[in-house]
């Protein structure tokens, strides 16, 4: 029998840094898309410059944050205020009861991970904390494919 090894190992610091989708954030991807093939998972490092505010916004898919450094407020939909830090994990379901809004206190880096790798899937949308009205701008709507897709039923 010959068996051909499909183990990867990465170094994070030879992972490209790419401008996240809010400013003060950058993403390292991990594995999903083109980076590391796969068709069930998305992980990447977030990182968030001190201060740095991710406003209140919701995602169609579950998500899965590991804090491994640094220290943030994390609101809900309710605006209750959580601490995170390292070690914490934070879960989002999918939907407008999982919204979530970080403010990193200093330096904050999240593992962040998706159950899809499909850029149409994991749009986040922006949420108005007075009216729950939510929105994604054009311009992210296009970049993750979701002007066009087809139903995920």
């Amino acid at each position: 029998m010959d068996i051909r090894a499909t183990l990867i190992v990465q170094r994070a610091a030879e992972l490209e840094v790419t401008p996240g989708v809010t400013e003060g954030q950058t993403l390292q991807r991990m594995v999903g898309n083109d980076i590391v093939a796969t068709d069930r998972v998305r992980a990447a490092l977030a990182t968030y410059v001190p201060g740095t505010v991710e406003a209140l916004h919701w995602h169609p898919i579950e998500a899965l944050y590991f804090v491994h450094a640094g220290h943030a407020i994390v609101r809900d939909i309710e605006d209750r205020e959580t601490q995170a830090g390292p070690g914490d994990l934070i879960y989002a379901p999918a939907g407008l009861a999982g919204a979530h809004e970080w403010e990193a206190l200093d330096t904050l880096v999240l593992l962040s991970i998706r159950a899809t790798p499909e850029s149409d899937r994991k749009l986040q949308f922006t949420v108005d904390k007075a009216s729950k009205r939510s929105w994604v701008d054009v311009d992210d709507l296009s970049r993750r494919g979701g002007i066009s897709f087809p139903s995920h039923y």
